[in-house]
This record gives structure tokens, C-alpha cells and sequence, in this order.
């Protein structure tokens, strides 16, 4: 078993210029735009613990069309994704694979493989200016009943730099995530898949479950707790499994606040939490929290 570490997480955009400008007023150091060579496009953040977020954006839609075609998993799901009314939102959590291959196995083994690998590179610029190669083998794991989100085991074989200067700091404060929160309709009926990815066991919590990973909590939530308790009125629809939260780690709150504030950015204090609601180029909920 190698996936033991949240590795990032997909987060689609309908525009990656509304998404860097979103995400830098919420006070986040962004990456310069990186080309996929299937036709989408990202700008990551970089956080000091090692993890990432990938906002996701559709940079030629014939590429992607194309490699849907040719079964390009990750693909497929994102364009499905898009097809829908909604265009942003949190649709993968990604693991960090010692061995995508033997990853892969598992997943057709337990009967969760959601379609053949992918393996593909892609030339990442520093923030010098020097360019580099980061080079990936994943494998997916999902359901078909559960058309919304994806999980999977990304192994990276030209690692990124251990380095990334000042891409891991942020005026906000963040040094990296304390949570992701996903919600179903039933999340009894969804446990078993995550623990079958995450090859833990889910402990109760509420309605729903938490499952510990090396680094980063993994909350499985009811759809009408998370909107109880986040005070949120953006369901998924009643989808059978969707990504609804990040919560971040923030060195001092108070630094967070100001940044938000000074960027004209709303936010709300709730349960110990600053709490920042979906916006153009921002389509899931974050918190932040000491």
C-alpha cells in the first residue's frame, strides 16, 4: 500500500485568469499557468507542507475532446464536469503513489478502478524563470455511481524541486491543509470507497466519517450537516459524493483576516474558523483555521 499522503487537490475553474486573480486576493501565491498535454491548463498553490491545489482550467477543448476519446480518464471526468451547470467546484482528491502501477492493481482488485492510467509530462517554469520537466503516472479509482469526483494515486516521477522558492508563501498565512470535507446524500453507502482508497478505516463523526491520512484529515460528511454547520446553502444537488470544503492551516488567523480584508474579500468567524464562501474562480468553500 503506498498511498498514504494527500498528495493535492483538482479544483476546475471556469477561467484561470479569474481564478488567479480570485485566489491571490484571498491572499494565496499563485504558479504561473502550466500546460497538460491533453488540453487543459492549471495554476497551482503551493503550500509549505508539501501539498498543492490545482486549479484546473480547459485550455483547448479539441485537445481534450480528443484524448477523452482515447480514454483519458482524468479528462473525461472533467469534461463531464463541465457539461454541467455548475463549472467549479472540488472534483479529485489526489494521493501521493510510491507505485502507480501496483496502485492500479489494487483498485481493479477491490473492484474501484475507474479506468486505465495515465502517464504524461509536462515542463513547469520556476519562479526564476528556468524551466523544468514534471513527469506523472496515475491511477484512478471511483465508481460509476458516483459521476462527481475522483480519487486517485499520482506518482511523480520527475519530482518537482524540492525548492519552489516563493511559490510556498502566502500573505494570508497559510502553511498548508488541515482538511478536505466531502458530502453525500448517504454517507454510509460512500464509506467503503474511501476506505478502500484510503486503506483506513472511517471513525464516526456526526453523520457521517473521518478518516486519517499521514498529513491531512479526510472528513465524509451528510449533505444536510455540512450545510448546518458551515451555514452553507450550496448543496450539490444531492450528488452521491461531492467535494465541498478545504480547510486550511493558517500560522496566525489575525494575518489571515487582514489579508482578506484589505482585498475586499467576505468572510465570516464560525466555530473557530474564518470561513470564505464559493465566488467566481473560487467554486468551493474555504476555511481557515490555527
Amino acid at each position: 500500500m503506498t498511498l498514504k499522503l494527500i498528495d493535492h487537490l483538482v479544483l476546475p475553474v471556469a477561467d484561470l485568469g479569474t481564478a488567479r486573480a480570485r485566489l491571490t486576493a484571498l491572499g494565496f501565491t499563485v504558479a504561473p499557468d502550466a500546460l497538460h498535454p491533453f488540453g487543459t491548463a492549471n495554476a497551482c498553490i503551493f503550500l509549505e507542507d508539501g501539498t498543492y491545489l490545482e486549479p484546473l482550467g480547459l485550455a483547448d477543448r479539441r485537445k481534450a475532446g480528443q484524448a477523452a476519446k482515447r480514454g483519458n480518464v482524468f479528462i473525461e471526468r472533467d469534461l463531464a464536469f463541465r457539461a454541467k451547470k455548475v463549472r467549479e467546484g472540488f472534483t479529485a482528491l489526489v494521493l501521493s503513489s510510491g507505485d502507480a502501477v501496483a496502485d492500479h492493481a489494487r483498485f481493479v482488485e477491490h473492484g474501484i478502478s475507474a479506468g486505465q492510467m495515465l502517464q504524461f509530462a509536462r515542463p513547469m517554469t520556476m519562479p526564476d524563470g528556468s524551466e523544468t520537466e514534471a513527469a506523472f503516472h496515475l491511477a484512478f479509482a471511483g465508481m460509476a455511481d458516483v459521476p462527481d469526483f475522483l480519487f486517485f494515486g499520482c506518482q511523480r516521477i520527475n519530482a518537482f524541486p524540492a525548492s519552489r522558492g516563493g511559490l510556498q508563501e502566502h500573505m494570508n498565512a497559510v502553511t498548508g491543509l488541515s482538511c478536505v470535507v466531502l458530502a453525500a446524500r448517504d454517507p454510509a453507502a460512500q464509506r467503503p470507497l474511501l476506505e478502500k482508497v484510503l486503506d483506513t478505516g472511517g471513525e464516526a463523526l456526526g453523520e457521517g466519517f473521518l478518516f486519517d491520512t499521514e498529513n491531512v484529515a479526510v472528513r465524509l460528511a451528510g449533505d444536510v450537516e455540512f450545510d448546518r454547520e458551515f451555514a452553507a446553502h450550496t448543496s450539490a444537488g444531492g450528488a452521491a459524493l461531492a467535494g465541498r470544503a478545504v480547510i486550511f492551516k493558517s500560522a496566525d488567523l489575525a494575518v489571515t483576516e487582514i489579508t482578506l480584508a484589505a482585498n475586499d474579500v467576505a468572510f465570516v468567524r464560525r466555530d473557530g474558523r474564518v470561513l470564505v464562501y464559493p465566488a467566481a474562480g473560487q467554486g468551493v468553500l474555504f476555511g481557515f483555521e490555527e
